[in-house]
């Protein structure tokens, strides 16, 4: 199989691996805008893993890259991957992505009908969340004859917190606020609802060493979940998981103007208070230690005359062997799966589909158990 990685950042560069070991016979084109970080890469992946250098901004371009691939994984930035979808369909090449956005979701979606023509599959959002924890909200949902409830709680914390946030980056600083500053989508009582982020903290009990964390409203985690479950769910939400702490003090920050779109003048040059709290945050949260990816679904519902909850659960720590972050394994593992289900005929519907709808779920956990992601499943009886 062929397949076209686009971005050598750690997303991009754990996917090319991820490719090229899954089948040493794979050919993985490993494209940046900078080649050199691309060589840097591709040599430490492996020899059917080969650079190039492309800017992701030139569909016509990308295209021209995609053509006779098997599957192309945009692991770019968000704001690109409504263009790179595009040029897949004009390639007629299979295409999924790390995702981050619903508006560009949204974008992605009305090029569903030119997909279709094409006999083309574009899967969005495909990575941690949204990704693996919506297909999972959805292979229980399916399990049940009747569901009242889902609820997910997904985080990527440091092994070793640090005050005063006890957070390290693990992803996009934009990214993160992003999913901190945006309203969040939600079902209650029926109702597609908006909440505010940092709102409705709550405590979360994981495993020792972890005991007891907080979990808060985040954006972006529940992608097209609310919309495709109105009407058949009373209760969905998504929460980002914690050290206990962490939401007041990030709340204060923000209350106070940190990540607004307030001009300030830095020397000569005028910035917002966004761009300089991102590249504070940066700086200061640059710990660059080991690791550890927490992930829950939990579904209530009934199925015949008995009520039961099901809960699937994920703890992923840093990769020794590897040298590769839990995030990276969560977030890239499973869009690299899903681009093997493209290519392989896994998945055979054309059109543009959130991973909710349309990958199955089932052979997705076996793949990452494969890759030693364990997701384990408790199923239990209640009132």
């Amino acid at each position: 199989m062929r397949y076209v990685v686009l971005s050598s950042g750690m997303m991009g560069s754990a996917a090319a691996f991820d490719l090229a070991t899954a089948d040493k016979n794979n050919e993985v084109i490993l494209a940046d805008l900078h080649r050199e970080a691309a060589v840097r890469s591709a040599r430490a992946i492996g020899p059917n893993v080969h650079p190039h250098q492309i800017d992701a901004h030139n569909t016509e371009d990308l295209a021209r890259l995609f053509q006779g691939s098997d599957a192309v994984l945009s692991a770019a930035p968000y704001s690109l991957n409504a263009q790179v979808a595009r040029a897949a369909i004009e390639a007629g090449v299979h295409m999924c992505d790390l995702g981050g956005s619903n508006d560009i979701l949204e974008r992605q979606l009305t090029l569903s009908a030119e997909a279709t023509e094409r006999n083309v599959t574009v899967i969005p959002n495909c990575g941690l969340a949204p990704g693996l924890i919506n297909i999972l909200a959805m292979e229980g949902f399916r399990r049940f004859d009747a569901v009242d409830s889902i609820r997910l709680r997904v985080g990527g914390l440091p092994q070793n917190p640090r005050p005063p946030l006890s957070y390290q980056i693990s992803f996009s600083v934009e990214g993160l606020l992003n999913e901190y500053l945006e309203p969040v989508d939600l079902i209650r009582d029926g109702s597609l609802r908006k909440a505010d982020p940092l709102s409705d903290l709550e405590d979360i009990e994981f495993p020792p060493p972890f005991g007891r964390l907080e979990a808060f409203n985040t954006s972006g985690g529940v992608s097209s979940l609310p919309r495709l479950l109105r009407g058949r769910i009373k209760d969905l939400d998504y929460k980002t998981i914690r050290y206990r702490g962490h939401c007041e003090k990030f709340k204060t920050l923000i209350d106070l103007g940190f990540a607004s779109a307030e001009p300030l003048m830095v020397g000569a040059t005028v910035r917002t208070s966004r761009e300089v709290f991102a590249e504070l945050l940066r700086k200061k949260l640059d710990y660059n230690d080991k690791d550890v990816v927490l992930a829950r679904a939990t579904i209530a519902g009934r199925q015949g005359k008995l009520g039961r909850t099901l809960v699937y659960e994920l703890i992923d720590y840093y990769d020794e062997a590897t040298k590769m972050t839990a995030m990276m394994r969560t977030t890239a593992f499973p869009t690299s799966i899903i681009a093997q289900m493209l290519a392989g005929g896994s998945i055979t519907r054309r059109g543009v589909f959130p991973p909710e709808e349309i990958v199955p779920g089932e052979e997705l956990i076996r793949e990452l158990a494969k890759r030693n992601i364990g997701i384990t499943e408790r199923l239990t009886e209640t009132a």
